[in-house]
């Protein structure tokens, strides 16, 4: 077991580890001294995204594989990533979403319990709000999802906020918002299959590898009819994480967080910013509204910077988009 001069853990579980965001947090935890430590069914990870501590193939549903990997490592504290994200995907079957992302994180819970591991970092969502009545919208806001995926994160949410209640389990639950961008030394970035983000779809248009990026919807009561959301860099993203690990070590309380800008930014308006920035046409259609999808989702994140002394510093959108594009064209030599 790696330990710090205090004698204190220094792994980290990360499970989902190989995947997008996973991966990104895995570095910045190596880059603060930890030992991240992933276990993954490499389902839609990638082994090759592994590169800042050990790999555990396993499956968040085998509660022998769990067990005998958090004793082997005895963990300071466990990442959970481990998950289907979705939206689209979910509204059309939910079961696997229920199966993996609940039924999952209830093993995952137990095994934790069992084993005496105390300290949790959940990977929730903005999708728990629904159609927001307030943007932007903080954490008290009511939770009203309007898909099946975030409807089992904020079900996990539940059963985390009763473990701690019950059994003492501490926490840190971050609802994420759209995280976007790519590692600035181009080690891992977004690659998802099939890819349904907006921002590696308007990437991948500029490089001619889709004909034209898809709009779901152009007569949103938004400022220009699209979508806006709010683009948070997966570094920006993954720096939540490291803090939250050091926080809950340190004694903190924990809770609920969101983790986002504060920034909105329409479908439209990222796509002129990426005209811009990769210097190509990029060819759109309006398509109809996709079931699933509020018209709006942007973070009041003053709750994170005051608690935990986060700040995003790599998330403006041209940042953001910068990023993403260079992670294209070294990923695609």
């Amino acid at each position: 077991m790696d330990t710090g001069s205090n004698g204190v853990s220094k792994n980290i579980l990360v499970t989902g580890g190989a995947g997008y965001i996973g991966s990104h947090c895995c570095k910045i935890l190596a880059k603060r001294g930890f030992v991240p430590i992933v276990y993954d069914n490499l389902c839609r990870g990638h082994q090759s995204f592994v590169r800042w501590g050990p790999f555990e193939y396993g499956d968040i549903l085998d509660s022998q594989r769990l067990t005998e990997v958090i004793l082997k490592y005895r963990p300071a504290a466990v990442i959970h990533f481990a998950g289907l994200a979705y939206v689209g995907e979910s509204m059309i079957d939910p079961a696997p979403y229920f199966r993996c992302n609940v039924s999952g994180s209830l093993v995952l819970l137990e095994v934790l319990r069992t084993c005496g591991v105390s300290n949790l970092i959940f990977s929730s969502s903005c999708a728990t709000y629904g159609v927001p009545a307030i943007v932007p919208i903080p954490e008290s806001h009511p939770q009203h999802p309007i898909n099946p995926y975030g409807s089992t994160k904020m079900i996990v949410e539940q059963a985390i906020r009763e473990f701690g209640r019950a059994y003492g389990l501490r926490y840190v639950i971050l609802r994420y918002f759209n995280a976007a961008g790519a590692d600035s030394d181009g080690e891992v970035g977004e690659s998802h299959t099939p890819e349904t983000h907006l921002i590696p779809l308007v990437l991948m248009a500029a490089k001619g590898k889709v004909q034209e990026v898809s709009i779901f919807g152009g007569d949103y009561d938004t400022p220009d009819g699209t979508c806006v959301r709010d683009f948070i860099h997966v570094s920006d993203l993954a720096e939540a994480h490291a803090v939250a690990v050091e926080a809950l070590m340190a004694g903190h309380g924990g809770g609920v967080f969101n983790v986002g800008t504060g920034m909105g930014h329409s479908v439209l308006e990222v796509l002129d910013a990426a005209r811009v920035i990769t210097q190509r046409s990029i060819a759109v259609k309006v398509c109809s509204r996709r079931e699933g999808d509020p018209p709006m989702l942007v973070a009041d994140s003053s709750r994170i910077r005051a608690a935990l002394q986060w700040q995003p510093t790599r998330s403006s959108l041209s940042s953001v988009l910068e990023s993403a594009w260079k992670w294209t064209n070294f990923s695609s030599t």
